[in-house]
C-alpha cells in the first residue's frame, strides 16, 4: 500500500509565473529556434544536412522558460546534448539490426552518461533517440550528427539564451557554467 501512496505526491504545485516571465520565455524560444529553422528550411533543405531536431524544442522550454533550473544551465545544455548524441550514434552503429534494443540502450545509456558527467539535460534523451530513429538524413550523418545539428544548434541556442535572458532586470542566466 505504501508503494501506491508514494504516487500521491508530497508537495503543492509551484506558483505561477508573472506575465513578464511568460513574454520573455516566448521571445527567447522564438529567437532561439528561428535561426535553426531558417538554416534548416532554406540553406540546408536541399542538402543531406539538418539543423533542427525535436529535442531542441524541449531544450527551449528549459533554457528560456526555466532558466534557474540546474538542468537548463550551459554545461547541461551543451554537454547533455553532445554526450547523448555520441551515445545515440554509437548505439545505432552497433545495434542497427535490432532497433528496439538500439533505441532503449541509447536513451538509458545517455542518462547514465549525463549523470556521470554532471550534464543531465532531459532533452538529451531525445537527442540520443533521434540519432537512432531519426530520418535517413539524420542516420546518414553518422558522427557528424554530434557536431551539426547537435553541437552547433545547442551553441546557437545558448548564445540566444545569454542575450535574451539577461535583457530584463528580473532575469539572470546562467546560474553557473561548470
Amino acid at each position: 500500500m505504501n508503494y501506491f501512496k508514494k504516487m500521491i505526491g508530497t508537495t503543492k504545485s509551484p506558483p505561477s509565473v508573472g506575465f513578464s516571465e511568460i513574454v520573455w520565455s516566448w521571445i527567447g524560444a522564438f529567437l532561439g529556434i528561428a535561426p535553426l529553422a531558417l538554416l534548416n528550411y532554406t540553406i540546408l533543405e536541399k542538402t543531406d544536412m539538418v539543423m533542427l531536431i525535436g529535442s531542441f524544442g524541449a531544450s527551449s522550454v528549459l533554457i528560456y522558460g526555466a532558466i534557474k533550473s540546474p538542468l537548463a544551465q550551459p554545461r547541461n545544455l551543451i554537454g547533455g546534448h553532445i554526450i547523448s548524441a555520441l551515445v545515440g550514434v554509437t548505439s545505432y552503429k552497433i545495434l542497427y539490426s535490432h532497433m528496439w534494443l538500439a533505441s532503449s540502450i541509447a536513451v538509458a545509456t545517455s542518462i547514465v552518461a549525463m549523470h556521470a558527467t554532471k550534464t543531465l539535460h532531459p532533452p538529451g534523451g531525445a537527442t540520443a533517440l533521434i540519432a537512432v530513429t531519426g530520418s535517413q538524413k539524420i542516420i546518414n550523418l553518422g558522427y557528424l550528427y554530434v557536431v551539426i545539428p547537435v553541437g552547433l544548434g545547442a551553441a546557437i541556442m545558448l548564445i540566444i539564451a545569454l542575450l535574451v535572458n539577461n535583457m530584463p532586470k528580473s532575469r539572470r542566466y546562467p546560474e553557473f557554467w561548470f
